[in-house]
């Protein structure tokens, strides 16, 4: 990866532009004049957006155009407009691997229909990972109060017991805290470790997972903070019904959760319309909202997509980027 030039701007790609991504990248693009930023999708169903929002069409300069190759309309997704999130997401990864933007924002895509356009990701997670040529890698999603990473993403909840591994807990652990201190700029980060089972277990009358899996993981991702020197706690197995609502209140500063909806859940509910999702072990910054492509509102008049968790992710990416810049700088020195 090429370090970007401190005047790079923040890369956006369109999403699904038959969901509310055009909506809400417009009213971001409005809202957020003092942010460099390009958008990475069809200029077309950006000034259509922004004329049903009665806004003014992203200028030229803000844009790098991936033009649909088809009819988009609002709430009916089809072919052309998997291809086009498909290729606007591409494109804008070429571009932050090539440091000629300093982070990426993403609008939702559809998983059910990129992958019709030939994408065989689980996610945006999964293909930046890959992209970047990581395995060290995971999904967190941060709020004003509560911020949760994931051990294992996109499973059956079936597979989970089967598939969770000491190493997940550990990577998951480690990533926490070395974004918590580099990144987010926390002295002492406190990551709490959620158990796997009710009542972390009670040891073992309900699982044995605690002490097979997470436990190891505790305390592998602690050794390895040790060798970084790095000082940051990192506590559990917790129960699961309450760790969340005590990080919630200020005793941790992240939460890792075994699996996926474990930790959706809480997020969800406490900061649906101002959560952020931030890819953790990348070379550059990325970040999206915490929400899907809702073709059930997208193109209504009057305008019903709420942008804030938007707006908080190109804010968040924009403070990340910021300190990565000059963490490299410092580094360098």
């Amino acid at each position: 990866m090429t370090s970007p030039a401190a005047d790079a701007p923040i890369g956006i790609s369109l999403g699904d532009p038959a969901g509310i991504g055009p909506e809400i990248v417009v009213r971001a693009l409005e809202e957020r004049p003092q942010l460099p930023l390009r958008v990475y999708g069809d200029p077309a169903v950006l000034a259509a957006a922004a004329a049903r929002l009665k806004l003014p069409a992203p200028p030229a300069s803000r844009v790098r155009a991936v033009a649909a190759r088809g009819e988009i309309v609002p709430g009916r997704p089809n072919l052309a407009a998997a291809h086009a999130q498909l290729e606007a997401l591409q494109t804008a990864t070429d571009d932050a691997l090539a440091g000629r933007i300093s982070a990426l924002c993403t609008a939702p895509i559809s998983k059910d229909w990129i992958a019709r356009a030939g994408f065989t990701f689980p996610g945006h997670t999964e293909y930046l990972a890959h992209r970047c040529g990581t395995d060290d890698f995971a999904m967190m999603l941060a709020g004003p109060r509560l911020r949760v990473v994931l051990a294992t993403t996109h499973l059956a909840l079936a597979d989970v017991p089967r598939l969770l591994r000491a190493s997940d807990v550990a990577r998951a652990s480690i990533l926490a805290a070395r974004a918590l201190l580099r990144d987010f700029g926390l002295g002492r980060p406190r990551v709490a470790v959620a158990a796997l089972n009710p009542h972390a277990g009670e040891a073992g009358r309900f699982g044995d997972e605690e002490a097979r899996i997470i436990v190891p993981g505790i305390e592998a991702a602690r050794a390895q903070l040790a060798r970084e020197q790095l000082p940051a706690e990192v506590s559990g197995p917790h129960v699961p019904d309450a760790v969340y609502r005590q990080a919630a209140l200020g005793a941790y500063d992240a939460v890792i959760a075994p699996y996926h909806d474990q930790g959706l859940i809480p997020v969800k509910l406490l900061h649906f319309d101002e959560g952020v999702n931030v890819t953790l072990g990348l070379p550059f910054v990325r970040t999206s909202p915490d929400h899907g492509t809702a073709y059930d509102i997208a193109g209504s008049v009057p305008a019903r997509a709420n942008p804030g968790s938007f707006l908080t992710a190109l804010d968040l990416a924009a403070k990340l980027s910021t300190r990565l810049r000059r963490n490299a700088a410092t580094t360098t020195m």
